[in-house]
């Protein structure tokens, strides 16, 4: 008699795999811009060898090591980073609910660094905090923080910043950081916050005349600025007159080093970390005039390839912006790029001699704490931007039901200047079509 045997099972039969459902954190960076990523790294990667070529000599004669800013710049990348990628996995929806708080915490900073034995004052201007070991700049997270609280404030009153009112409304709230980044002498910055307010509020469908009206009135404030401290006035002296005739071993002096290193490189450069103007005759190699031992050691054919890559970001940037799955996210895109942007064509033009020298760093390539880890934290609320409008599929908004007017925002969507709920882009997540990639 046949003993029965249990029955085997075939090895021809398919094996069902488990299917994987992504968390919104891991969605977060799985459907962002690769592009973007590829653009900050690369950027921020050339940044770390021109640091350390453009700091090696003044490290050696201020530290006796010549890799001691190359080192900290690494601290700062690293923590730069790490918030990138922290705030790529955030919803940037959760801004709405923390933007009150960023709003007032950078206004204490802001007026803490005024306070004496408080702020660090270098050259009578005071707009660092002392920290050991590094400093940190409020000016600087004040720049990502007015993008946030404006982005939110216009997202609140939509159609109302089409009236006078709502304008006049508007332009109170960002003279407040404003004025406090004016009080502590640093006019670079405050030129690029007040460029990014009204980039923001062009977004964010303004009339066209009462943009040229604001624009009006913020020339003739600048130019009153510039009367009030005499350096100011020295530097555009400098910018109105030829270089050398004008003051050339003083206020003129870093403009005319910074335009002989660019002279000197020509088409290819002179070699990396082969620089003259490095060994102490350019002040602020390592910082604001980064660009300056680019062009002398890569040549014309390194800096434009530096400018080429960050129209590249920019591109991607604005693209993130238009297909944003609601207003806050566009203008938030759309703030975050235009203050990136802002800042490469103050300092390339400053370096170049076509505006008056400024103290503003390149982003992601100057040496830099506070500015470093600010610009790296915006391009990670961009990622985060650029992951949820190229997800296919409507984007569900759950946990927001106490801010204000979020059932709005989630499902309104704005045209190229924000002037009607029309959707940006027909590839935006949440539409039925699925965006060209």
């Amino acid at each position: 008699m046949a003993v029965p045997t249990a029955p085997t099972r075939s090895l021809d039969l398919p094996i069902r795999r488990a299917k994987v459902e992504l968390t919104p954190a891991t969605r977060g960076l799985a459907s962002v811009d690769g592009w973007l990523y590829v653009a900050v790294t690369a950027i921020c990667a050339f940044g770390l060898v021109m640091v350390y070529s453009a700091s090696e000599v003044l490290a050696y004669d201020q530290t006796g090591n010549p890799s001691y800013y190359f080192e900290r710049q690494c601290i700062y990348m690293v923590m730069g980073g790490a918030l990138l990628l922290a705030l790529a996995r955030l919803d940037y929806h959760h801004l709405l609910r923390w933007s009150r708080l960023i709003g007032l915490v950078t206004v204490l900073l802001l007026l803490a660094v005024l306070v004496p034995h408080v702020g660090v004052e270098v050259n009578g201007a005071r707009r660092w905090f002392d920290l050991g070991l590094f400093q940190l700049q409020p000016s600087a997270v004040a720049a990502l923080a007015a993008i946030i609280v404006l982005g939110r404030w216009l997202s609140d009153r939509g159609t109302l910043i089409r009236s006078w009112r709502g304008i006049r409304d508007y332009v109170i709230v960002l003279l407040v950081p404003v004025a406090l980044i004016l009080a502590e002498k640093d006019l670079g910055s405050t030129i690029v916050v007040a460029s990014v307010g009204g980039i923001l509020l062009f977004l964010a469908g303004a009339r066209y005349r009462h943009l040229v009206t604001l624009l009006a009135i913020g020339a003739g404030a600048g130019w009153l600025t510039v009367l009030a401290e005499p350096y100011r006035l020295s530097r555009l002296t400098c910018f109105g007159q030829s270089l050398v005739n004008a003051d050339p071993l003083n206020s003129c002096w870093q403009g005319i080093q910074a335009l002989y290193g660019l002279g000197r490189g020509g088409l290819t450069g002179v070699g990396l970390g082969n620089s003259i103007q490095k060994y102490l005759w350019l002040p602020e190699a390592h910082t604001d005039f980064i660009f300056a031992i680019i062009g002398e050691e890569l040549g014309l054919i390194g800096a434009a390839g530096v400018v080429l890559a960050f129209t590249f970001l920019a591109w991607r940037g604005i693209r993130a912006s238009l297909r944003a799955p609601d207003r806050f996210g566009t203008l938030l895109a759309g703030g975050i790029t235009a203050w990136i942007c802002i800042q490469v064509f103050v300092n390339v033009a400053a370096v170049t001699a076509l505006i008056p020298t400024t103290g503003i760093p390149l982003p992601f390539i100057s040496y830099g704490g506070t500015a470093l880890v600010m610009n790296l934290a915006g391009m990670g609320i961009l990622c985060n931007v650029s992951a949820q409008g190229r997800r296919p599929g409507p984007t569900e908004r759950r946990g927001f039901a106490g801010v204000a007017h979020q059932g709005a925002l989630s499902c309104a969507h704005v045209d190229r200047r924000g002037r009607d709920g029309g959707a940006p882009d027909p590839g935006a997540g949440g539409r039925r079509r699925v965006a060209r990639r």
